[in-house]
């Protein structure tokens, strides 16, 4: 452009001539008349790359990619997967993967493969819709690395969002995390927009039409919020919570949070969504912890009472002493044929009988699995002591921490001192004190007992007691001499001997 401008100007002012223009510049005669001509340069021809290598391959590729025009839209060929068919079926073709995917795009669009939408911006009111989705994360808890599925909320007008992870996105964990949602908001939307997950919708019917699960259904009308939910395949429908997810993930998970436990986590990832109201969004003038208070008048209010989040079976006791909760086994200090409710939660288990809470496990979402407590075999191990040393539940105590080595010294002493029976039992007996004391306390009267070299049940009793018996109070001091001022005479016992003197000698006195 520049050199069109020179051209010009030099042939109006200077030189005059298309020749002396064209040796003054060191340019071609008809570079100089196409100057003259128009301003604009022409665009330059690009002469076709030969691509010798990709010209052996273009029927085989052509022949996949019209292939593809009948196949399922997620099981048609990326041009990795092409690539490597090449480099199986057609050996003599060298041909790189770059060169592959270039000529891939180019074939996919002109054959209409890539089909791209436009989409329409919405609008949203205070208080209109939020979006509720389930993605996932890792997380090193406890040092080990482990993946949560984190459940989150978004509101569509102030663009604020609720995070909440649990190890697994069961039914429980979908409804209680709706409820700290609504908490964290101040209220419940309007309307709710999901995909079609398992927790709330049974079954996909014809166009928008849902059936739900009877406990959704009887949550939603607790609450009072109507559910929409998106076509099967089409995320972009709650497009504003799934740039919510990756947002947070990216920001505030990055790097992997380092966590004691999953509460930790979850505190963790409430305070970053709290320091995360001071953003202003791109294209918006207040911040998102502004938008916040003034959605707050818009939101229904909160239900006085919350809804029952358990879900509730009545299982019998096994001749294990457990009872079968969904997929796993429990333990239960109970009767064996009895019934117990069993009320499950996000995270765990509550086992009761008569209204009296027998058992609380944390719940286990293998299956087949068992998740037991030795607490509630000491009764049946106190009949059958030889069953304690391989039992599973004590089994589960020691991968559990639980059983500390000192647990296994004080036993050992006692069987050394009763006999192999008879100090098991005595073992049992001792951990019945941990009914009444605690486990810790347990521990540190097993450890002081060690110390004093004392194998006995009585003596670690003695000194659960002392430990929990209130110290005496030291009394005051006192000079000994203020002492005197208690002083007082010896009694006398000389009017007891007039009695004597009266009384008849022969008398016998009875």
């Amino acid at each position: 452009m520049e050199l069109f401008e020179q051209i010009r100007r030099e042939y109006e002012h200077g030189v005059g001539t298309i020749q002396g223009v064209a040796r003054k510049l060191g340019v071609h005669r008809r570079l100089v008349r196409e100057a003259l001509t128009d301003a604009m340069p022409r665009p330059r021809k690009v002469a076709p790359r030969e691509r010798p290598k990709l010209s052996a391959a273009v029927v085989f590729i052509d022949a996949i990619l019209q292939g593809d025009r009948k196949a399922p839209r997620k099981q048609r060929h990326t041009a990795h997967r092409i690539w490597c068919r090449l480099r199986t079926e057609l050996s003599q073709v060298t041909v790189a993967e770059s060169t592959v995917r270039a000529y891939v795009r180019e074939r996919k669009r002109e054959l209409g493969l890539l089909a791209s939408e436009t989409f329409v911006p919405q609008s949203y009111g205070f208080g209109q819709e939020g979006q509720v989705d389930w993605y996932e994360a890792y997380a090193e808890i406890d040092g080990e690395r482990q993946k949560v599925f984190i459940f989150c909320m978004r509101s569509m007008a102030s663009g604020a969002g609720f995070h909440c992870a649990y190890r697994h996105a069961s039914q429980q964990a979908f409804l209680e995390a709706h409820e700290l949602a609504f908490a964290y908001f101040g209220g419940t939307f309007a309307v709710l927009r999901y995909d079609n997950l398992g927790s709330a919708v049974k079954k996909v019917l014809r166009g928008s039409q849902r059936e739900k699960t009877e406990r959704f259904i009887a949550f939603r009308s607790h609450w009072g919020f109507q559910a929409e939910f998106c076509t099967p395949g089409a995320g972009h429908e709650k497009g504003g919570v799934e740039v919510e997810n990756g947002y947070f993930r990216r920001n505030h998970l990055v790097p992997v949070p380092q966590v004691d436990t999953l509460a930790d986590l979850n505190a963790l990832m409430l305070q970053r969504a709290r320091d995360d109201e001071r953003r202003v969004m791109a294209g918006r003038t207040q911040s998102i912890g502004a938008a916040m208070q003034l959605e707050r008048e818009h939101l229904r209010p909160l239900a006085q009472e919350g809804f029952a989040l358990a879900r509730i079976g009545f299982p019998q006791v096994n001749a294990s002493g457990c009872v079968k909760v969904l997929t796993n086994f429990y333990s239960v200090p109970a009767a064996v044929g009895s019934a117990v409710q069993a009320n499950v939660y996000a995270a765990y288990v509550e086992l009761w009988q008569q209204g009296r809470l027998l058992a609380r496990h944390e719940r286990c979402f293998g299956r087949q699995q068992k998740v037991l407590d030795l607490e509630h075999y000491l009764e049946v191990l106190m009949k059958k002591p030889g069953a304690l040393a391989g039992s599973t539940p004590l089994e589960q105590w020691r991968a559990q921490g639980r059983w500390p080595a000192s647990y296994d010294r004080f036993w050992a002493g006692l069987k050394q001192r009763q006999g192999k029976q008879e100090g098991t039992r005595a073992m049992i007996e001792v951990l019945m004190l941990g009914r009444a004391y605690g486990a810790p306390a347990l521990q540190r009267a097993l450890d002081a007992a060690l110390e004093f070299g004392c194998s006995d049940v009585g003596a670690v009793h003695l000194l659960l007691r002392a430990e929990t018996t209130a110290p005496r109070s030291r009394p005051e001091v006192v000079e000994i001499g203020g002492l005197h001022s208690y002083d007082r005479p010896l009694p006398t016992l000389a009017n007891y001997d007039q009695l004597l003197s009266r009384r008849p000698s022969a008398e016998v006195v009875q």
